[in-house]
């Protein structure tokens, strides 16, 4: 069978399982498993396909068609021009929560100290220092299997070791205070989990989604808990949900923050809030 041919096979596979970006996803399976890229399609598509090819992509196809992410297939997801590695342990890192990492790197200077809570694959944390100078950073999560791949993410992207992972539930075993506290947590109210798509509500980690009746429960959590982890004059930097912005920035002058900033995604959603401790 020729590239091509295993490709058009590929896209009605996934057609009629339902995968909306068949022809996308299809593409890009046949591309890992025989080491091409998008070109070949076109230049090469009459190559053969092996025996051995063909089966581990219909491997491929078959996962693919359960409705498992296509990144949980491939193993890997891009995220700030780096490979991370993911799977059902960690929630798959989106282009969203890049906004997070560029505003928290317009204030990060050279030689600081970042707490990420709720790290999953440590995307965040470990971009911040790859991006950075001489700065350390310690991610805490409370899942051990997130931990674990954490782990893996910073062994590969990172050349030294100035990074630290915990297990923890929030502050629960954090020592000491930092510049920068980031943080992605849960915040998808409880009662929408249901109405999330297959491949999120069924296969990315509950514990990572589910934010509480409201959403809010873990924004709650970190601001009433952080003064004694960050610095005076340090800043908070969270990931929200679209309709988020007031509701955490009112927690956040609550609890005394100034310089509250509400920024936008790319879809020009409300994505970020940050603040300064000035208590």
């Amino acid at each position: 069978m020729t590239y091509k041919e295993s490709y058009e096979r590929g896209k009605r596979v996934l057609a009629e399982a339902g995968i909306d970006e068949s022809e996308l996803d299809a593409r890009l399976l046949l591309e890992h498993i025989c080491g091409t890229c998008r070109n070949d399609l076109l230049a090469h598509g009459d190559r053969e396909v092996s025996r051995q090819e063909q089966e581990a992509y219909l491997n491929l196809l078959e996962r693919r068609g359960e409705r498992i992410p296509l990144q949980y297939v491939l193993g890997v997801q891009d995220f700030m021009g780096l490979e991370f590695k993911v799977n059902e342990n960690v929630l798959i890192p989106r282009q969203d929560t890049e906004i997070l990492v560029e505003e928290a790197l317009r204030e990060l200077h050279d030689g600081m100290d970042i707490l990420d809570l709720c790290t999953g694959s440590g995307c965040i944390l470990i971009s911040l220092l790859r991006y950075s100078n001489d700065c350390t950073g310690l991610g805490v999560d409370l899942s051990e299997g997130a931990l674990a791949v954490a782990e893996e993410n910073a062994e590969k992207l990172l050349s030294d070791r100035q990074i630290r992972f915990l297990k923890s539930d929030l502050f629960e075993g954090v020592n000491g205070v930092y510049d920068r506290i980031v943080s992605n947590p849960p915040y998808i109210p409880s009662n929408v989990i249901e109405t999330l798509m297959p491949e999120v509500k069924e296969h990315e980690p509950l514990q990572a989604l589910d934010g509480g009746g409201d959403g809010l429960y873990f924004y709650r959590k970190i601001t009433e808990q952080c003064g004694n982890y960050l610095k005076p004059g340090g800043m908070l930097y969270f990931e929200i949900g679209y309709d988020q912005g007031e509701a955490v920035s009112g927690l956040l002058s609550k609890a005394g923050f100034r310089e509250i900033r509400v920024v936008k995604d790319y879809g020009g959603l409300d994505r970020v809030v940050s603040g300064v401790r000035s208590f």
